[in-house]
């Protein structure tokens, strides 16, 4: 037997191979690769147990998208008629939605200058007013999820965080959600902006 060592590849002959492999691969999984996201597990179960467990205590979810106005709109434009009287409570999701939830979403601690109708015509789109401080300058607020159940409404606020080396010019945010048409039954609805130290409630009458 001969003891002499396998004479290697020249390395020519390997970048063609590792090419051979990488351009199909890449071909193939840039034309029938899915449009989206890329799964994730985790996150993706702990949505999916979110709305079995909200769909199982009764609740109703709507994601809202804000406009962040640099001036805040009168309350007169806003609400059509007489504003609503807000009253402040203690911070955190009102039950039982706080233990529906997975994992208690991040709220703002406190908000100010809240302007909301007392009261709206079902057929016609609705709109809540509020200025927020947030904890960073690299977040903002980018909607709400809306949360239902029999005449409570619960709204709480969205972060996204701000791209790159970008920075936000205020901490303090004018933020103003839509609420759309019909999304309400007729008869009187406790709404409760959540925050994280003190949250704001009011009596929102429907027709």
């Amino acid at each position: 037997m001969s003891n002499a060592r396998q004479k290697p590849w020249p390395l020519r002959w390997i970048v063609v191979a590792i090419l051979v492999c990488i351009v199909p691969y890449t071909f193939i999984t840039l034309k029938y690769r899915k449009p989206g996201r890329a799964f994730e597990p985790y996150a993706d179960m702990k949505a999916q147990a979110n709305v079995n467990r909200l769909l199982d205590a009764g609740y109703r979810r709507l994601s809202l998208t804000a406009e962040r106005p640099a001036v805040p709109y009168p309350a007169a434009t806003l609400t059509g008629g007489k504003p609503a009287k807000t009253t402040s409570g203690t911070g955190g999701l009102p039950a039982p939605l706080d233990t529906t939830l997975v994992e208690v979403p991040r709220m703002p601690g406190t908000y100010r200058d809240l302007v909301a109708p007392a009261e709206i015509n079902q057929l016609v789109p609705s709109k809540i007013q509020f200025i927020c401080k947030l904890d960073s300058d690299q977040e903002q607020l980018g909607g709400a999820d809306v949360f239902m159940r029999d005449t409570a409404v619960v709204v709480v606020p969205v972060f996204e965080t701000v791209t790159g080396d970008l920075r936000t010019r205020s901490r303090e945010s004018v933020v103003l959600l839509t609420l759309p048409a019909g999304l309400l039954p007729p008869g009187p609805h406790t709404v409760t902006l959540a925050g994280a130290r003190e949250s704001l409630s009011w009596t929102l009458q429907v027709r």
